[in-house]
Order: C-alpha cells, then sequence, then structure tokens
C-alpha cells in the first residue's frame, strides 16, 4: 500500500520530500532548506538507481490532466477576443508542471545553479531508461536555456595568472588537444596565445565553454607546430592571423544550449579592435567524421577514377587494385603517416569532397559535425591541410587532416544565411573543383 502524505515512509522517499518542498510550509527559509535538504540527499545518493528514482519521482510532478482538459475547454468557448486571451493566460498557467517551482527552488541555495547543471547531465545518462523522463529534460532544459541566455554572460580571459583553481578545470575540460603538462598549459596561455571564456554570474569559477587562440602570420596548417612549446614566441604586434584551435563546452548538462555561435563572434570583435594588424580569423579543425565516411564507401566505386582507384589500392596494398576494397584498406589499415602520405592526393580530394559536398541524412547540411557548426555560424571552407594532426586521435579520425574554415566579419551573415537557409557551403572556387574532380 503507498504510504500517505504526512507519514514517515512517506516523507522520507524522494516523492515525499519533494510535495514537502512544494508546499513550503513554514515560510521561505523553511522551503529553502529543505530544498538544500533534498539536494545534498540527491548528491549524496551512492547508486545511479537511486538518482533514476529521484528523477521519477520529480516527473510524477507534472501538470494536472483534468484541469489542463477544462482549461482547454474554457479556450474552445470562450466567445469573444477577450475572453479567449483570458481562458488561454489560465490555460498556460494550468499547463505548467508543479516542478518547474522545485527545480526553481534549488536555484535559491549556495551552487543552485551548477547543481541544477550537473543534474540535467545525469538526468541526460539515465532518461534512456524511463521514456517518461522526456518531458523532464525539456523542462530542464527550458529553464536552463533561459536562465543562461547569452544577455545573461560575461566573456573573460583566462590566462597564466588565472586562479590556479580555473587552470586546473581549464586542463580537464580540453578534449580537443588534450593538455598534457603545466608547461603545455603555460605555452597555450602565453602572450602570443589567447583564451576566453564564458561565464554565468552565478557560476563565476567554472567556463562554460572556452576556445583557444594562437596569434599567428599566414594561415596555420599543423596543430602540432601551434602547439610546439619550443617555438619562438612571437611579438604579438607582428601578427596578421588569428587561429582558432580549440572549442571545448565544459558543462554536460548544457548540451543543446548553444553558446559557441556568439563565443566565436565575440572573439573575432574583441581581437579586432585589440590587435588592428589582425587581418585574418580562421580555425584549424578536426574532420572527426572523415575516416568514418571513408568507410562507408565500399558500395561507391564511382567515387574515384580509375588513376585514382589504381593509386589508392597501391597505397593500401590492395593486390587485386579493386577500388571499393582499396579505399576501405585505407581507411583500416593500421594507421601511420608513410603508408597515408602514399595515398595523400587521393585522399585529399576526397576530404576536399567530404566537407564541400557530403551532406547528412537531411540532404542539406553539412556531414561533418564540426564542420556543420562553423558553417551555421557563417565561417567558410578555406582549405584542407593534410598532416595537420598527426596525432593518434587524429590519425584515427581523420587519417592526419585538418581544415582551417575562415570567418570574414564582413560576410559572416551573408555565409550564415546562405547556408542554413539554402544549405549552400562557402568555399573557394579551386577546393569546389578539387572536390568534384573524378566525377
Amino acid at each position: 500500500m503507498a504510504a500517505t502524505v504526512g507519514s514517515p515512509a512517506a516523507d522520507a522517499s524522494w516523492e515525499g520530500r519533494m510535495r514537502a518542498c512544494l508546499e513550503a510550509r513554514g515560510g521561505e527559509v523553511s522551503a529553502r532548506a529543505r530544498a538544500a535538504g533534498l539536494a545534498q540527499s540527491y548528491q549524496t545518493a551512492p547508486e545511479a538507481v537511486d538518482k533514476l528514482a529521484f528523477f521519477q519521482a520529480l516527473a510524477s510532478f507534472d501538470s494536472d490532466f483534468k484541469v489542463v482538459e477544462a482549461a482547454m475547454a474554457a479556450v474552445s468557448g470562450a466567445k469573444d477576443a477577450a475572453s479567449r486571451a483570458a481562458a488561454k493566460a489560465k490555460l498556460r498557467q494550468a499547463l505548467e508542471p508543479p516542478r518547474l517551482k522545485l527545480l526553481t527552488q534549488f536555484t535559491t541555495i549556495p551552487d543552485g545553479m551548477k547543481f541544477l547543471v550537473d543534474m540535467r547531465a545525469d538526468l541526460m545518462r539515465l532518461m534512456g531508461q524511463d521514456p517518461m523522463l522526456h518531458a523532464l529534460e525539456r523542462d530542464m532544459r527550458g529553464l536552463l536555456a533561459n536562465w543562461f541566455d547569452l544577455g545573461f554572460l560575461e566573456l573573460r580571459r583566462i590566462d597564466w595568472s588565472s586562479p590556479a583553481a580555473l587552470l586546473e578545470k581549464l586542463v580537464g575540460y580540453e578534449a580537443v588537444h588534450k593538455i598534457r603538462t603545466w608547461r603545455d598549459l603555460k605555452n597555450r596561455l602565453d602572450s602570443d596565445r589567447r583564451c576566453y571564456a564564458f561565464f554565468h554570474p552565478r557560476m563565476p569559477e567554472e567556463p562554460l565553454i572556452f576556445v583557444e587562440v594562437a596569434l599567428v602570420q599566414g594561415l596555420s596548417g599543423s596543430v602540432q607546430k601551434l602547439l610546439d612549446e619550443k617555438a619562438p614566441v612571437l611579438d604579438p604586434r607582428m601578427a596578421d592571423t588569428a587561429i582558432f584551435y580549440s572549442i571545448n563546452n565544459c558543462q554536460r548538462g548544457l548540451d543543446g544550449i548553444s553558446f559557441g555561435n556568439s563565443l566565436i563572434k565575440r572573439v573575432v570583435t574583441l581581437l579586432a579592435e585589440e590587435m588592428r594588424g589582425l587581418k585574418t580569423f580562421s580555425t584549424l579543425s578536426p574532420i572527426p567524421g572523415f575516416r568514418r565516411w571513408l568507410e562507408e564507401q565500399k558500395d561507391a566505386p564511382d567515387l574515384l577514377t580509375e588513376e585514382e582507384s589504381k593509386s589508392l589500392a597501391e597505397a593500401a596494398g590492395t593486390p587485386d587494385g579493386n577500388a571499393a576494397i582499396g579505399l576501405v584498406l585505407a581507411a583500416r589499415r593500421p594507421l601511420s603517416l608513410p603508408w597515408i602520405g602514399k595515398a595523400e592526393p587521393v585522399l585529399t580530394r576526397l576530404c576536399a569532397r567530404y566537407l564541400v559536398l557530403e551532406t547528412g541524412k537531411d540532404g542539406r547540411r553539412a556531414r561533418d559535425p564540426v564542420g556543420h557548426f562553423h558553417l551555421s555560424n557563417g565561417a567558410r571552407i578555406e582549405r584542407v591541410n593534410w598532416r595537420g594532426d598527426t596525432s593518434e586521435k587524429g590519425l584515427k579520425e581523420s587519417l592526419g587532416f585538418m581544415v582551417n574554415y575562415l570567418y570574414d566579419p564582413m560576410k559572416i551573415e551573408d555565409y550564415h544565411e546562405a547556408y542554413v537557409g539554402e544549405g549552400s557551403r562557402a568555399a573557394p572556387t579551386s577546393l569546389r573543383r578539387l572536390a568534384r574532380g573524378g566525377r
């Protein structure tokens, strides 16, 4: 038999404690104390199953179906515009689930905003176990999207003088090009480097997203050269190019809430104002889907010319020179620069094709996720770089290729509109010609 509200069994359960928070007995201070106690119990829950039970209980505090149904009927039966407007306002109120009030209560406790962000990260990992949790996740995403509106965020530069705790978090959150040592980190924060991050006022020491920038002369085509700790430091006043080489989302609980678009544009504007000598703003970006796409091309024999087929088959060591088999083997053989280098001309063209022409399931957006991100932001595909990333990860994901996406402040909006509206990708004529070669 289910425990009744107010009984010891009910009060000890997640549902009972949530109900006590929502009833707000004893005033605001007591409600805040109950919310803090509930948050602490959640954080110390020993097993994922306990957190799943927490989310299931929280999801049960949904809007009352009968109240919603009556409010909908009132809207349908309204006789004039004024009564219809009043009825719709009541419907909106009826649709708002009580769990939103509880989630809002958590923001009043110390570190409450960070607690909610981390809690959504947990929910995203667990919601596949219960379809009823999807509506709760949408509620949380909606609240966080409002609370983390770009108008509330602060752009700050991170440098070597930043607090040690923040620098340690930077090391932990870097997922594109791993920071190996403190010396490596110091090199990335030197005078010819920049690192900028968005912060929320309620999470002042927790970066939401950060971007690393190198101030150089000319386009960079190798991330290993950019990160070389022995390379001489360039006087920033001599730089004519800003290379965005790593962008990292730090909070899993904010997935689906976009900051990257605004971050890059804000940093481009800031750097252009700070250093008038900068004329070019570009990324040096990974191509994480390239090798996987290559492996899927075993049934696309028309992808290559006869000459390319022979060249690729020879590099891959395919005895019968079969183009499709050679292509698959070229993507799956043990990863090393020598054999990839033999096939570099063919692979460069295929990489250009992948970036410029290949689409996802919708037939419009770029197949590569990083490419889609930058093209959506208004960038242009500028240059494909062989040996751009010769690390184990770079070879595994993209056979060592990287790409420059160019951000032209005068054309960002045009490129953005063309891509979002028509799926058109800005790229030089030479790169387009390369991508279409052999067709």
